[in-house]
């Protein structure tokens, strides 16, 4: 029995009766001049079906030959990951019939992986899980469809629908995680822990941009709830090619949620893909899933093994760059961050944008304010990644710089994030269109100064007094009549001077 409408369960209350189990199945587009099998260019964005040839297209007598920058980013993708490395491996067929693969196959690796057996640490509120990692093969990706004329852009509902093969044949490197157990409630934060970690390690070692956003690097999510202490993992259900951190995170809650709905009620969970919808976090209902043996794989006729040399793999060994781990223990101590601070900017996915920043100019604790406040508070609001705010690195260096020189404070300093956010200009154009630098003005000061001590007359005696600390209400009322645009320390000078 199924059920079409779920009642779904708290998710607090979810851990009452089931454990979770997660599977996490990353794709990687590596960056790469020229796709995997052909010499076609794979840059994004291109006019659709214009980076495509025979071999691509799958057209008969096209012959296929493996592309070596793929194969040793492969490597090293297994490496960072403490991977063993196939000292013999080949491409297999994986054959299904749907339009975004013209070949109606796709050349993958099955049953012989370039990498296996490996692991990442990731860490939760302070403690570290260890995600274990089946494997990591090589695979080429498919074109994208677009479905016209439905309300929802998925193929049901839609009048027709426009294929682009540019994308089809772009090297990709699948990484397939062991059954992920034992999470309990902090399951969707390691998900997302994991994949963040995971985006970090494979954009340092320079063989993807890891752009959630265009699609060179997506998630599926494979979730399944047992009965609490279970050994027997309950039946699992795969939600397709999410595309952001946050939505790896609610994609896990949300099954969790729906699961424990349906099992509570009686129900059995059907083996399916499932679609996100980014806008309320839910998921919908895609297609059965297939097993590995409704694909028939079968080895590839037209490629050789690949079989690395064990001296080439340790070549690359020696090019891999530090480990995140010890990259951000780095990182901490030449900022000066508390352990809860360092935590709280890798957790909010923010620590290669205060990198930048501070790069650009700023001080690290300048840096990790703004990110962490200012443009996560608009991330939140918008449901955005920390990345998709409008406001690069520089611009935010920018806006520090000028709060160092005092033409603006960090009040003022909001209202030019704000022209950023609108496409204003640069911060300094948006000062000067916005009217928004401090004034420095003595003359205009001492007269704001005056008024405020003449409409606060008991807090100006408790000043005359010695309580100095009841400045603060003048300043305010400084600061309300100049509209923000005064400097604070300069206000409170010239009080302490009329009053004491």
């Amino acid at each position: 029995m199924t059920s079409a409408v779920t009642t779904l369960v708290p998710f607090e209350k979810v851990l009452e009766t089931f454990d979770p189990t997660m599977g996490l199945e990353v794709h990687v587009e590596l960056n790469t001049a020229t796709k995997m099998f052909c010499g076609c260019p794979t840059e994004f964005g291109a006019e659709p079906n214009t980076q495509v040839c025979p071999t691509c297209l799958g057209l008969p007598g096209a012959m296929p030959v493996v592309n070596g920058a793929a194969v040793e980013s492969a490597i090293r993708i297994g490496l960072a990951l403490n991977c063993e490395i196939a000292e013999w491996c080949r491409f297999a067929r994986k054959n299904y019939f749907y339009p975004d693969m013209p070949k109606n196959f796709q050349t993958s690796q099955y049953d012989e992986p370039i990498c296996f057996e490996g692991y990442l640490d990731v860490e939760v509120d302070g403690e570290t899980y260890r995600v274990e990692i089946e494997r990591a093969h090589m695979e080429e990706d498919t074109g994208k469809a677009t479905h016209i004329g439905g309300a929802t852009g998925r193929i049901h509902g839609a009048s027709h629908s426009l294929i682009d093969y540019n994308r089809a044949g772009i090297p990709l490197i699948e990484i397939v995680t062991k059954p992920i157990r034992g999470t309990g409630a902090k399951a969707p934060e390691v998900a997302k822990a994991y994949v963040a970690a995971l985006r970090e390690l494979v954009k340092g070692l320079g063989v993807s941009d890891v752009r959630m956003d265009q699609g060179s690097m997506r998630c599926d999510v494979n979730l399944s709830l047992a009965p609490k202490g279970s050994e027997v993992l309950g039946t699992r259900t795969e939600t397709k090619n999410v595309n952001s951190l946050r939505s790896v995170e609610r994609a896990v809650r949300y099954e969790m949620s729906r699961h424990a709905g349906i099992l509570s009620a009686g129900g059995s969970i059907l083996q399916e893909t499932r679609h996100f919808h980014e806008g309320d976090g839910s998921t919908s209902a895609g297609r059965e899933k297939s097993d590995a043996e409704d694909y028939r794989y079968f080895p590839e006729p037209d490629l050789v093994p690949v079989a690395p040399a064990r001296e080439w793999v340790e070549e690359l060994r020696g090019t891999l760059p530090e480990p995140p781990a010890v990259r951000r223990a780095r990182l901490q101590e030449a900022w000066g961050f508390s352990d809860m601070e360092m935590r709280d900017t890798v957790g909010a996915g923010a620590l290669e944008l205060v990198e930048e920043t501070i790069a650009a100019g700023a001080a690290p604790q300048a840096a990790r304010k703004w990110w962490l406040g200012e443009l996560a508070r608009r991330a939140n609001d918008h449901g955005l990644e920390l990345t998709e705010v409008g406001v690069t690195p520089v611009q935010v260096a920018e806006v520090q710089g000028l709060v160092d020189a005092k033409t603006i404070n960090d009040k003022l300093a909001r209202q030019v994030f704000e022209g950023l956010y609108a496409g204003e200009g640069t911060p300094a154009e948006i000062v000067e269109k916005r009217g928004l630098a401090v004034v420095s003005d003595d003359g205009a000061l001492s007269a704001a100064v005056d008024n405020a001590i003449a409409g606060n007359p008991d807090v100006a005696q408790k000043i005359r007094d010695g309580k100095v600390a009841a400045a603060g209400a003048l300043i305010g009322a400084v600061m309300k009549e100049m509209r923000g645009q005064a400097d604070a320390g300069r206000v409170r000078e010239l009080i302490l001077a009329k009053l004491t």
